[in-house]
């Protein structure tokens, strides 16, 4: 039972980092491929930090530059320049030297993201970007001191401070190992195993052809849950989706066509 609830708790800190960063970072902030609302945009801004420990701003621009130079040498965390387990640390080097080119107004930086109408998070800007992580040593230790449930507080803080490995996840697997439906200048792949850890940010080669569809899935058997969040979020009214520029459904295959090796799936 006890390893049941420490799974239920990691799973469950785990879902709150992965939706901030896949929803309200990626498919809002970084691409508008959604529409926050004005007071979850501001729960974003200010609270995101607490939540992942990653700057939404910092992320945003990094994000874009990966984007911009998907796969060159400029790309901030590409497995063609890094390395399969490289990326894990390069990614966060990356970070690093985004905050500080933001903060210090470095043109390269700033351009990427000149519509996001706020600062780094007064953490970064303060240098005190460690408290976050302080904060949720200070829960867990909260959890285990009392009860002595050691493992319970590691799942949750293993859980809610889980984006490195995320990350890592789709940055690599993603650029690395997997199919493509669409012919783009990069690497980018459909890993379903990443899709799955990771609510639909696998599907990267789908992405990388379509950046402002808040769907990254394509085909019928890819399961984007993303999306599926987007969806329900929208009907709880704290974003909209932007339907028009969707990721578009794939050609059918009509009986009447002679060979279906014809039918291209690129757009």
């Amino acid at each position: 039972m006890y390893v049941l609830v420490c799974l239920g708790v990691f799973i469950a800190a785990y879902l709150v980092n992965a939706v901030m960063i896949t929803v309200f970072y990626h498919r809002g902030l970084a691409h508008r491929a959604v529409t926050l609302r004005p007071w979850a945009r501001k729960l974003t801004i200010h609270s995101g930090i607490w939540l992942t420990g990653l700057d939404p701003k910092g992320w945003a621009c990094m994000h874009r530059r990966h984007h911009a130079y998907s796969d060159t040498e400029q790309d901030p965390h590409s497995p063609r320049n890094l390395g399969m387990f490289g990326v894990l640390f390069g990614q966060l080097k990356s970070y690093k030297r985004t905050l500080v080119g933001l903060a210090r107004g470095d043109e390269k930086y700033n351009r990427q993201v000149e519509d996001l109408d706020f600062p780094i998070n007064w953490l970064n800007r303060n240098r005190v970007w460690y408290l976050p992580y302080a904060l949720h040593i200070a829960i867990s230790l909260a959890i285990a001191i009392p009860t002595g449930m050691w493992a319970l507080a590691a799942a949750y803080y293993f859980g809610i401070m889980s984006h490195p490995i995320e990350g890592w996840i789709v940055n690599t697997l993603g650029h690395a190992v997997g199919g493509r439906n669409f012919e783009t200048s990069d690497d980018s792949r459909n890993n379903h195993l990443a899709a799955w850890l990771v609510f639909g940010e696998g599907f990267q080669n789908n992405h990388h052809r379509y950046a402002t569809s808040a769907k990254f899935s394509y085909q019928w058997w890819e399961v984007d849950m993303g999306y599926g969040l987007c969806v329900l979020l929208e009907k709880l009214g704290v974003l909209d989706i932007r339907r028009d520029t969707l990721i578009p459904a794939p050609p059918r295959l009509l009986v009447s066509d002679p060979d279906p090796t014809c039918i291209s799936t690129t757009i």
